[in-house]
């Protein structure tokens, strides 16, 4: 950038924010620069306060540090733009900017009115036309795109005043000098925005009667009239009146001057004419085009590179109603000077609803007509009207539009073989048989575009009043150009209609796909005609893929979904790839638009009906969580699948649990779905399976509200299956995860009717597994005596039944139970044996419980160097993820340890953190553990105001769950910590309130101080 040359920049605000240093678009920052920039711009020359550039930035109040923000964002524009200090300058009490000739449009505008003024005064016409039209070529849409706030917006409303008026004033000049016929599109477009400008309606209704369609310049007389007297409460003004009874009576004065041309502006170069360009056949260029700005400038870039000896081929590929053929047209008229010979458009109806495909031999045809080729001059067949076009183009410089191509073969014989034409196709699908085309590929706008074209097309007056609906707008609509304009056009034509109103009709999924219909335009026929285009089998598994419940599809899902092989599924995905009807955003990961799922939906099902897809799926997702089951979980105990599931090859390849774990994350969200939608309908032998699984991924991750969910569902099936094995297994499970979310109660009877189902099959590894459950339970529920006699026991149990992994489990638990009871020896050779075992066993993301048990009884015994270095070996930063509450806790107590050996810094620091990483887990019943250990660390930090209303949280948080024990430890730091700051009465009454819950859970009186 610091080779850039002052000179060389370039501001437009007409329009989106642009900033151009040469041939580089510059980067302004975020939003509050972006406006700071164009509050400037709109003042260029003036100093503009700083407390105004406050207002610009924020629509709210704004924050207290606002004036320091907006020097930094200046500071921060100063460094993007090329020599920015003395572009954007420090003038008290604000900034200005210093910009030379050609450097800001706003300034251009305002320059050739001016020019347009003086030549309408001295009776140039021609020159105040070519000035005004210039003028409006400058606009590309609303200023900042109508999200410059309302400072902003504000001031461009002046601006779009002057913009309309200058519209009106070209149209006048324009049928003053024999215009009409021509003017109707553009008029008809302009006042779809501006309904209520009688100056433009007038315009129109003389251009329709000057054309001969006076029925319809009486009709626009008489919407406006209803328009007026509906919203206004008024009649048309005196001159729109006098117009009307003119065409009434057929005042001659109305009829159309005759048609001289305009004569040369005296100012100003005249545009190359129709005789200068040779014969064009584009269609009309929309007016509201605001959208696909990047791919317009990558369109024009690759089309104005140095080209070889052939001819240039450019083609845009994109689902129907992307816009490909908008985007086209705009690059053909931009291009249009660069080929005088011609710019010839042809439309091959690939995908026309109601047409076939234009075969070459009658697309030559046309294309040969237009160059003036008399009938009797033209060959029969294709090859010698190929010959023909060829031997007319040849060393022309011509522009070809072939728009809507179906297949390669369909535009092959229409090439040229000049290298001075440039080919511009569309197609739905890459034609890949193409050779030697440059593709550029159409997907979704992003998310400010399609606000912009809402703007443009629906008006900014009406999107502005609206901003949140016109947003989901956008998204319900896909984002789809096509979408988009249909939705606008039922809002235009239903002005009572609020788009929040249009949202909701959108929002429901069955009847979308029937309001995005207008006229002859339709999301559902354009969609019908690419989906006709795919084979049967295409069709057959475009059908059941619509059924499909994620938000993203991979090849081995898919192939499960429609019973083939993982091969045949991807070859399938590819060409509805190819065909846009799919999207893809990784490597082998596909989706569908929203719009295009939805239609495939709509569609009649084949004699499989809708049992398939769900069918099928949960036995292939039962199969790939066993995958990765075995990757994360190789401790875990094993049982038989009595389940059909796909073979490992029809599988992913989870390999490393890298690989599972970011499996487990996409996927998990379209399983939940797919077991919702299956519901008892599915075989609960599956679902029980499915569901085990899925709760270890859901322990891992911290999710435990879903992990009780998906508990009750296990359990449901189980009861519903009848086995009473897994009956056992599910309630255990349960039981689990009840006891994350602190429902002791209910996991103590969960687990309960476990171990009675284990005692009748004579299960010892059942039996086992539901006595530490429930000593764990019991411990939390604040019985201590209880739970240190289930935990002695299920370690002997576990012991027995060669569980290792879960008497390691009971071990670390049961030193928590003794820790608890002020036992704290004890507590340190039960975590001591714990961390033995795991080792031996080698399972290293299953030993994070008992280092914080080992480290909070060291802790105990005033032993704060020995746990830290227990703390410090399994503290490391990844964690956070992965067991998010334990990895809390343990940064909680090194905390604490930290403190206690004199880092109070770190302490303090680690301490906060971990109350963030807690509070994020959303597991309830970590919250009370780390809140109090937070709350010590901050009474022993000197602040025990902190620490009382963290104690007071944790207390909160330990009544709500019935966690009796953390109960003693918030009452306990809320007696210190009133102490300390004066409050006797209340410390008397927290300790005496210590002392009784102390006495029921069996603890004695030193401990619970």
């Amino acid at each position: 950038m610091a080779g850039v040359e002052p000179d060389h920049l370039r501001f437009n605000i007409l329009g989106t924010l642009e900033g151009w240093a040469g041939g580089t678009r510059l980067r302004f920052g975020g939003s509050i620069q972006e406006r700071v920039l164009a509050t400037l711009l709109f003042e260029p020359g003036r100093i503009v306060p700083v407390t105004r550039l406050v207002e610009a930035a924020w629509d709210e109040e704004p924050p207290t540090s606002a004036a320091h923000q907006v020097r930094k964002a200046v500071s921060e524009l100063r460094r993007r733009i090329p020599r920015g200090a003395g572009v954007v300058v420090t003038d008290d009490p604000g900034y200005r900017v210093e910009l030379g000739d050609g450097q800001l449009d706003l300034n251009e505008f305002a320059d050739l009115l001016r020019v347009a003024r003086a030549a309408v005064g001295a009776d140039r016409t021609a020159e105040a036309e070519a000035a005004l039209r210039q003028a409006l070529a400058l606009w590309r849409g609303p200023v900042m795109a109508g999200r410059g706030g309302r400072v902003i917006e504000a001031a461009a409303t002046a601006w779009e005043e002057r913009r309309l008026t200058a519209a009106e004033q070209h149209f006048e000049l324009r049928l003053a000098h024999g215009e009409a016929a021509e003017l109707v599109g553009d008029l008809r477009d302009l006042i779809s925005r501006h309904p209520l400008r009688e100056t433009l309606r007038g315009h129109l209704i003389l251009a329709l009667y000057r054309s001969g369609r006076v029925a319809e310049a009486l009709e626009e007389y008489a919407a406006v009239r209803s328009l007026l007297v509906e919203e206004l409460g008024i009649e048309p003004g005196a001159q729109l009146a006098r117009l009307h009874e003119g065409i009434l009576r057929e005042d001659l004065e109305l009829a159309l001057p005759s048609a001289e041309p305009l004569p040369a502006p005296a100012t100003a170069v005249p545009e190359p004419g129709p005789a200068d360009r040779g014969v064009c056949t584009l269609p009309y260029d929309l007016t509201d085009f605001t959208d696909r700005d990047e791919e317009l400038r990558l369109l024009l870039e690759k089309a104005c590179e140095p080209g070889g000896e052939g001819t240039r081929i450019i083609a845009v590929d994109g689902m129907g109603g992307s816009g490909k053929t908008t985007l086209a047209v705009r690059a053909a008229h931009r291009l249009a000077d660069h080929y005088p010979d011609g710019q010839l458009f042809l439309d091959l109806r690939g995908f026309t609803p109601g047409e076939r495909p234009l075969q070459p031999v009658v697309a030559l045809e046309s294309l040969l007509r237009s160059l003036g080729v008399p009938d009797e001059q033209l060959p029969g067949d294709t090859e010698e009207r190929t010959a023909l076009w060829r031997v007319t183009v040849a060393r022309k410089r011509m522009l070809i539009l072939l728009d809507n191509a179906v297949n390669a073969s369909q535009v092959i014989p229409l090439l040229p073989a000049s290298s001075g034409c440039l080919v511009l196709i569309t197609s739905r699908g890459q034609l890949v048989d193409l050779d030697g085309a440059e593709w550029i590929g159409l997907g979704m706008l992003a998310p400010s575009e399609s606000a912009m074209l809402l703007a443009e097309t629906l008006g900014v007056e009406r999107t502005a009043a609206e901003p949140e609906a016109v947003a989901e707008l956008a998204e319900l609509c896909g984002r789809l150009p096509l979408a988009l304009r249909i939705a606008a056009a039922r809002l235009r034509n239903r002005p009572r209609w609020t788009v929040a109103h249009l949202v909701e009709r959108l929002s429901h999924e069955t009847g979308r796909l029937n309001e995005l219909s207008t006229g002859r335009r339709s999301v559902t026929a354009t969609l019908e005609l690419s989906y006709q285009a795919l084979s049967a089998g295409g069709r057959a598994g475009f059908r059941l893929l619509g059924q499909h419940l994620g938000t993203e599809i991979d090849v081995w899902s898919a192939a499960a979904l429609m019973g083939t092989s993982v091969r045949e599924a991807e070859d399938l995905l590819e060409d509805l790839l190819d065909a846009h009807m799919v999207q893809q955003y990784a490597l082998g990961l596909y989706s569908f638009h929203d719009l295009v799922r939805s239609f495939a939906r709509s569609l009649p099902g084949d004699d499989a009906g809708g049992e398939v897809p769900a069918g099928r799926l949960l036995p292939y997702y039962l199969g790939a969580t066993e995958t990765a089951c075995e990757v994360l979980f190789p401790d875990r105990l094993r049982m038989d699948v009595d389940v059909l599931v796909p073979s490992a090859s029809e599988l992913p390849p989870l390999r490393t649990a890298a690989q599972a774990m970011d499996w487990f994350d996409r996927e998990y969200h379209t399983i939940q779905l797919a077991m919702d939608r299956e519901g008892d309908l599915a075989d609960p032998a599956c679902v029980v399976r499915l569901t085990r699984n899925l709760a270890f991924y859901l322990y891992t991750r911290s999710k435990p509200d879903e992990q009780v969910s998906q508990g009750i569902t296990a359990v449901r099936a189980a009861r519903r299956l009848g086995d009473q094995r897994l009956l056992c297994l599910s309630l255990n499970n349960l039981g689990v995860a009840q006891w994350r979310v602190g429902r002791f109660r209910d996991g103590i009877d969960s687990v309960s009717e476990a171990r009675r189902i284990a005692r009748a099959l004579g299960d010892e590894v059942g039996e086992a597994m539901s006595v530490g459950r429930l000593g764990l339970l019991h411990l939390d529920n604040g019985e201590l005596a209880e739970a240190v006699r289930c935990l002695e026991q299920a370690v002997v149990l576990r012991r027995e039944s060669g569980y290792v992994t879960g008497e390691a489990d009971s071990w670390a638990n049961l030193s928590s139970a003794y820790r608890r009871l002020g036992r704290y020896p004890e507590a340190v050779a039960a975590a001591e044996k714990a961390l033995r075992v795991n080792r031996r066993v080698g399972v290293p993301d299953r030993e994070k419980p008992a280092p914080n048990d080992l480290a909070a009884a060291l802790l105990g015994m005033d032993e704060p160097e020995r746990a830290l270095a227990v703390l410090d070996e399994h503290l490391t930063p990844g964690d956070e993820a992965r067991q998010t509450e334990n990895h809390a806790l343990t940064l909680a107590l090194s905390a604490e340890a930290r403190q206690l050996l004199g880092d109070a810094e770190r302490a303090l620091r680690d301490a906060d953190r971990a109350r963030e990483i807690v509070g994020r887990s959303g597991v309830r019943l970590r919250a009370s553990e780390v809140e109090n250990i937070t709350g010590r660390v901050h009474r022993r930090a000197g602040d025990p105001a902190r620490a009382l209303s963290l104690h007071r949280l944790a207390l909160d948080h330990a009544t709500a769950l019935g966690y009796r024990a953390e109960i003693l430890d918030a009452l306990t730091g809320l007696a210190d910590a009133a102490e300390e700051l004066g409050e006797k009465e209340e410390a008397v009454a927290y300790r005496e309130r210590a002392r009784v819950l102390a006495a029921e859970l069996g603890i004695g009186e030193g401990a619970a101080e």
